[in-house]
């Protein structure tokens, strides 16, 4: 399978709140717009999209409408401390304080009104331990 586009769609019972939501604090506008589904795109990089359906739309089979539920959405970006005080004073709840990790992360987690988990992430050097486990390819920082 070749892929065109990837994009992760995150399922609610309130997709105007959602998408709102998204655009007003992680910089998406959308692409296109109706009561039961939204496109976001990233307004800074077109290759970050985003998507928010209604979980009870008929193209749901039954079995499987249901908000969205064990979610993380990571975003990585140039300005982690930035983007954490500007969600600290937005109101955000902070789930994870910001903090450097030994695997060559500096991030912090908030939540969208879904309970989806949004992980804000910026690769920084892993420790030594860390770092012999990555493909020098992938080698953060």
């Amino acid at each position: 399978m070749r892929s065109t586009s990837y994009y992760p769609v995150i399922m609610t019972d309130d997709v105007p709140g959602t998408a709102a939501f998204y655009i007003s604090h992680f910089g998406f506008s959308a692409l296109f717009e109706n009561d039961w589904y939204v496109h976001l795109q990233s307004a800074e990089a077109e290759h970050v999209a985003l998507a928010i359906l209604d979980s009870s739309h008929e193209t749901i089979p039954a079995v499987a409408r249901t908000n969205a539920r064990g979610l993380l959405l990571n975003f990585e970006v140039e300005d982690v401390d930035g983007v954490y005080v500007a969600c600290r004073n937005a109101g955000l709840p902070i789930l994870r304080e910001i903090r450097d990790e030994d695997f060559g992360q500096r991030h912090f987690i908030t939540a969208d009104p879904n309970g989806v988990l949004i992980d804000i992430i910026k690769p920084i050097p892993p420790s030594a331990d860390f770092a012999a486990m990555y493909d020098a390819s992938a080698l953060p920082g």
